[in-house]
This record gives C-alpha cells, sequence and structure tokens, in this order.
C-alpha cells in the first residue's frame, strides 16, 4: 500500500532589492536530486511541530536563527503541497512557509548544499508544486500588510518548539 508521509517542510526565503523579490536556492549536495536547486526543505523529528521543524532547519541549513534581526518575516503558507515519489511509493504531504530576510543578509550553509544563488524568476524552480509555492510568497511580498497577509504570519519568538 502507498505510503502518506507528512514529515517533510519547505521554507522559501525570500529578500527585497529594489522593491523586488529574489528567492534563495540551494543547490543540493547529496542523493536525492543531487546537484537540483531547491528552496530550503527538511525533515521533522518526532514530536516535533512543522513550524518549529522549519525553525530549526533554517539555523542548521542557512544558519538563520529565529531572533535574528536580519528575519523580518515568517509566515505559513496556505497550500500543503502534496507530490508523489514513486521510488519510495508515497505521497508526500509538505507544509510550507516563508521567510524574508535582509537585503544583505548571506546564508551560512551546512555540507547539505554545495551553493546558492538568488533567482527573481519563477521559471528558475523546476517543479510546479514549488512554482505555486513561489507565486503564494510572491503574494505575501506584494500585500505585506493585507489581512491575508496578517493572518498567515507566525511570531518566531512564540512558535512551539
Amino acid at each position: 500500500m502507498t505510503e502518506i508521509r507528512t514529515d517533510i517542510v519547505d521554507v522559501y526565503i525570500f529578500r527585497r532589492i529594489g522593491g523586488t523579490p529574489e528567492l534563495l536556492q540551494l543547490l543540493r549536495a547529496e542523493e536525492p536530486m543531487r546537484e537540483t536547486w531547491h528552496p530550503l526543505m527538511g525533515h521533522t523529528e518526532p514530536g516535533e511541530t512543522a513550524v518549529a521543524c522549519a525553525l530549526r532547519e533554517l539555523h542548521e541549513e542557512v544558519g538563520l536563527d529565529g531572533g535574528d534581526p536580519a528575519l523580518l518575516g515568517f509566515w505559513q503558507l496556505e497550500q500543503v503541497h502534496p507530490y508523489f515519489i514513486a521510488s519510495l511509493d508515497c505521497v508526500v504531504m509538505s507544509p510550507r512557509f516563508c521567510v524574508e530576510v535582509e537585503r544583505k543578509w548571506k546564508p551560512k550553509l551546512n555540507s547539505e548544499h554545495t551553493d546558492h544563488r538568488w533567482a527573481a524568476a519563477l521559471s528558475a524552480f523546476m517543479w510546479p508544486g514549488q512554482r505555486d509555492a513561489v507565486a503564494e510568497v510572491l503574494r505575501l511580498a506584494a500585500e505585506p500588510d493585507s489581512a491575508y497577509a496578517r493572518s498567515l504570519r507566525i511570531d518566531p519568538g512564540s512558535a512551539g518548539r
């Protein structure tokens, strides 16, 4: 029977350059999907919430802590990303988040990634689900004070760990 997994989160990190949002992509060092560009992704640990996982992965993979002044905003994305992995015979339901960082912030990569880049084009993301998430991130970035953005905003200092 096909397994359903909910233990993976995606975090889309963006900055504004001259008012235009750019999204961080990380180049994977290992399989699966070695040498492909992705947002920050991670697995929840036993008993860990998706929000706590996103904050932990931010720290571990790019050196960004929830209390860092470079972190300007943290939001959940409304849509959960479902996708199928044939080699594992599983459907993954991945909660997604986005983080805004200061324009001059630079990621400190761990061994899971060999490089990073900032992408302004939706076409820089290869998977349709990632492009959908980027569209939602761009909506949040364009309307940061909207009721939509306010209702999805998370205070990283009070998020359950």
